[in-house]
């Protein structure tokens, strides 16, 4: 909420965030990112809040965790960049980029893991991806998603959440 004609009464993305997180919450959902409140998020994200998500404005998921650095620069958290990438990679586990496409429509176009550090850089690999294989004559896009070959990093976790899935899932299927 922004300030009145006095300059008094401004609330915060950030201020809310840090209210929200002292009433305990199981997970934290942030509509969008987009300043300081994210070195807020990744610290909940850190610390028990498992579930929790946001988005931000990127072209791609790597573009998105530097969106992150990038932020938390800006906010001037003065931090170095290895212990940013650090907080970073193991904060956040899955990349979801959606996207319009062409003709208008959105679909989810990658889904990509934050597997880890690898010296200082954020390791990912990306697990499915939106294949685009033609277009409808009326101009919509046909495509489908499909998983790249990659056995998910976190195939362990999702057993222990309930979810057994078949090894199957990530076996990359041939173009219809």
């Amino acid at each position: 909420r922004p300030a009145n004609v006095e300059g008094k009464g401004a609330v915060s993305q950030r201020d809310c965030l840090r209210n929200a997180l002292r009433m305990r919450p199981d997970r934290i959902i942030v509509g969008e990112t987009r300043g300081e409140e994210v070195i807020d998020m990744l610290q909940a994200m850190n610390t028990g809040h498992d579930g929790s998500m946001t988005t931000i404005h990127a072209n791609s998921a790597r573009d998105g965790v530097s969106r992150l650095e990038n932020m938390i620069a800006m906010a001037g958290i003065e931090m170095p960049i290895k212990a940013v990438r650090a907080q970073i990679s193991s904060a956040v586990n899955l990349i979801v980029q959606a996207s319009r496409l062409q003709d208008g429509s959105r679909r989810m176009v990658s889904i990509t893991e934050v597997t880890g550090m690898e010296g200082e850089v954020i390791s990912m690999q990306e697990v499915f991806r939106y294949q685009r294989l033609g277009l409808q004559p009326d101009g919509k896009i046909i495509g489908q998603f499909t998983p790249l070959g990659v056995r998910s990093h976190y195939s362990e976790r999702f057993k222990q959440w309930g979810y057994d899935l078949p090894a199957s899932i990530y076996e990359p299927v041939a173009a219809e």
